[in-house]
């Protein structure tokens, strides 16, 4: 025995067509945005742990002492940084409306931040007395020599190029297709929705429809109403005699 279909309210709309033609365009954009973004992620999180600059210094004490500093260490914002592309992950796909184009926007403002020690480093080379505060030399140490490792400072560039890609592709996202689908809203909100639908008398698909219904609303009264005042039956002439 079969289970008998559902039955649909008869002013149930189907879902536009350029709803549908959309929704494949919308994921695709959000999900390169968030593989760009663990991209960039992870290159900063490995720029952090690899060595940028050996400072050697001597005391006049004993030997010479070599200290090696990470991205962590040198860059020390390299690591949050990681940590707040991972986060907008999460957040590409939470949002809608004008918050995609406030994620993009600090997407963004992390690239630049992240960019900021790696042209330092290249453009200005490293200040001795700089070197030894954050290696944390004590006061008697003089730094005698430093080497910069190019490969880590060039690693955290790429991600900081690739987070500026992907707010590129956030911004670009049009921000009425952004965010999940409503049918991973909370009930609450779906329910929410379909009360200003009834109100705005906007069209109703099926599942405005059925939230509707489960807010209290009925959307066939308005309906019945409208069938009421277009049925000749009911209408007078201007002699007030039915027709």
């Amino acid at each position: 025995m079969t289970d008998p279909e559902p039955v649909q309210p008869e002013n149930a709309q189907p879902e536009p067509d350029a709803e549908r033609s959309t929704r494949p365009v919308r994921r695709r954009s959000t999900a390169l945005a968030a593989v760009l973004l663990v991209v960039a992620a992870a290159a900063l999180w490995a720029s952090s742990r690899m060595t940028w600059v050996q400072v050697d210094s001597a005391d006049g004490l004993g030997t010479d002492r070599i200290t090696d500093l990470d991205g962590g260490t040198w860059a020390a914002a390299t690591t949050p940084l990681a940590l707040a592309l991972l986060a907008a992950v999460a957040a590409a796909f939470a949002v809608r409306g004008r918050a995609v184009r406030v994620v993009a926007g600090a997407v963004a403002l992390v690239g630049v931040a992240a960019a900021i020690p790696v042209v330092q480093l290249f453009t200005s080379g490293v200040d001795p007395v700089t070197a030894g505060q954050v290696a944390g030399l004590p006061d008697r140490a003089a730094v005698v020599a430093t080497e910069v490792f190019p490969v880590p400072a060039v690693i955290a560039g790429v991600g900081a190029c690739v987070a500026l890609a992907a707010a590129v592709a956030l911004w670009r996202t049009p921000s009425a297709q952004a965010g999940l689908s409503s049918k991973y809203d909370a009930p609450a909100a779906r329910r929410e929705a379909a009360a200003r639908s009834a109100e705005t008398d906007e069209p109703m698909t099926e599942r405005t429809l059925w939230d509707s219904i489960d807010a209290g609303h009925d959307p066939t009264i308005a309906t019945a109403d409208d069938d009421a005042d277009n049925d000749p039956d009911t209408n007078s002439g201007e002699s007030g005699t039915r027709r």
